[in-house]
């Protein structure tokens, strides 16, 4: 127990690649999960909670529907691979599981279920109260009702959002590859990183888009905005190679993102979103006044981009890129309309009493 151990991490999500759990003619790796099952087992009886964010559906599905490329034609092809492989994926989990004395539940979700707050809460009600009762939840998206527009795409950063809606504190991403190099693992000279202190540029361009089975759909850019999403909501994450047999036991390499100062439940939930409406561009003034914690004012913005309305989330961009996520105060049209004014004149332009802010500091959160 190596890594994020029961005394450290009492609350851990295990997110599993399809790679991993399935082999390149479509089957199951029976002996490997087994291994895994063996894993969650020793480190719950150690008193730490789990939960498992598990790919390996539309793969599963493919094969038993015969579909090309993996059932990734076409969206139609991958939902019903997933329809069909979710069920014999969610029957093994659940058998290996019980081997090992744990009961498994299943928690199939969408983007919009962690998108929306209130749905958020109720998904993060009852991942509570299945790991108090001992329960390990087994949850994937639900590709069979996802579509492109509605969708995470990849289980990476689902891990990392259920993470936050777990209060987790660690996340292991086991994947075909043992973490981040300074360029791609397969070019001469590539160096392994074992830890990340903060997610900037230059890291961001250490990553490489492909995923090296051909098989999942998440490569090493997904893997750090997952590292992005769970570090600001202060929680750790590892990305670790699952190509060894029982790798939460094993003392395998992997590369550690360290997380940022926890911050309130409701700002991490607003910094982890995924689907602004729009963005408000400010200046550098705006920007350094929204980093010492104020609110945004109109004075301060210089363009809007989107169509959103009052209580969507937007992007906050400063000279230097995006520095915040909140909620708007105004529809996109009025917002465009005082965009640098004064709120004396607003009144004017707007034809009703201004609101004090873009974006109130209470509905907003740092990048």
């Amino acid at each position: 127990m190596h890594l994020f151990p029961p005394a450290s991490c009492p609350r851990l999500v295990v997110k599993i690649g399809s790679a991993l759990l399935v082999d390149p003619e479509g089957a199951i790796r029976r002996d490997w999960l087994e291994g895994i099952a063996a894993d969650i087992a020793a480190r719950v009886r150690a008193g730490q909670q789990i939960a498992v964010v598990s790919s390996g559906a539309i793969a599963l599905g493919a094969r038993r529907l015969k579909l090309a490329k993996g059932g990734r034609a076409s969206l139609e092809d991958a939902q019903a691979a997933a329809a069909t492989g979710q069920i014999a994926l969610s029957q093994v989990w659940a058998e290996v599981l019980a081997a090992n004395g744990l009961t498994a539940a299943q928690m199939l979700v969408t983007l919009d279920d962690l998108e929306d707050r209130r749905r958020y809460l109720n998904a993060a009600a009852t991942l509570g109260r299945l790991l108090s009762l001992g329960v390990v939840p087994v949850i994937n998206e639900n590709d069979s009702v996802a579509t492109a527009e509605i969708r995470f795409g990849d289980n990476d950063r689902l891990a990392a959002r259920v993470a936050q809606a777990a209060d987790a504190s660690g996340v292991v991403l086991l994947s075909d590859i043992d973490g981040l190099y300074d360029r791609n693992p397969a070019l001469p000279g590539a160096v392994h990183i074992p830890v990340v202190e903060r997610i900037d540029g230059r890291v961001e361009g250490m990553a490489d888009r492909g995923s090296a089975s051909g098989m999942g759909s998440g490569g090493m850019v997904s893997k750090i905005e997952a590292a992005r999403i769970a570090a600001s909501a202060g929680v750790s994450l590892a990305i670790a190679n699952g190509r060894v047999d029982r790798p939460l036991s094993a003392d395998a390499r992997h590369t550690v993102f360290l997380p940022e100062k926890r911050t309130r439940a409701r700002k991490a939930w607003l910094a982890g979103r995924l689907t602004a409406k729009g963005s408000i561009i400010v200046d550098a003034g705006a920007a350094q006044a929204l980093t010492e914690g104020r609110s945004l004012l109109a004075i301060g913005a210089t363009a809007i981009r989107g169509m959103f309305f009052r209580g969507d989330l937007v992007t906050i961009e400063g000279p230097n890129g995006p520095i915040a996520r909140g909620l708007s105060e105004y529809d996109a049209p009025d917002a465009q309309a005082i965009l640098g004014t004064r709120s004396d004149d607003q009144g004017e332009i707007l034809g009703y009493a201004p609101r004090s802010t873009l974006v109130h500091r209470n509905h907003m959160a740092l990048l």
